[in-house]
């Protein structure tokens, strides 16, 4: 099954969701069509089986971001490294993650699954938030990690595009776009206690 994902994750990535066929991903998984079907009864089968693949990935990405740290002992430079690196990581490591979870017209099965990832990370961004602008009202801390984490979404496809050099550099812009629109919310500097 593993490598069946696999394949669909690189066949997904290539051509997206709806141009990708089950005849596709088992010619890119090196097997029958008919072995495909052993596990999988069709394409939006294993989509979702994928789907609950990169959700899992995904909160241990999550969990390495954001777990065990105390975001007001950091400046905003670290704590931008501390998130944004493993965050970005995963979308590197799973280029199939945008061709499911970036389409308008996801299917429902497919949106309930990535729902409460999605949420949890706001969840957490809003934490942050909270930890270094205590002050700040509810439906300011609301909007500024729904806008940050818009942010991330719309640069993240410039930085997995990008090779070398390049990439790192392109993971820098990102963390210069996210600090120059949290820094004035959330300090620059670690929370004097």
């Amino acid at each position: 099954m593993a490598q069946i994902l696999d394949a669909s994750a690189a066949v997904f990535a290539r051509v997206g969701y709806e141009k990708a066929t089950t005849i596709a991903i088992a010619a890119e998984a090196g097997i029958s069509p008919g072995s495909l079907y052993q596990f999988f009864r069709n394409k939006h089968a294993v989509a979702q089986a994928l789907a609950d693949r990169f959700v899992a990935q995904l909160r241990e990405a999550h969990r390495e971001a954001f777990d065990a740290i105390d975001f007001a002992a950091l400046d905003i430079d670290e704590l931008l490294d501390r998130i944004v690196d493993p965050l970005v990581g995963f979308n590197i490591a799973n280029p199939g993650f945008k061709a499911l979870f970036a389409r308008p017209d996801m299917p429902e099965g497919l949106t309930d699954a990535a729902r409460p990832i999605q949420e949890a990370l706001l969840g957490r961004i809003e934490a942050m938030i909270g930890a270094r602008a205590p002050g700040l009202p509810d439906a300011e801390r609301q909007r500024t990690a729904r806008v940050g984490v818009q942010l991330f979404q719309a640069m993240v496809p410039l930085v997995v595009a990008a090779e070398g050099a390049e990439r790192g550099a392109m993971t820098g812009e990102l963390k210069k776009a996210l600090r120059g629109y949290l820094g004035p919310v959330i300090g620059e500097s670690a929370v004097v206690r």
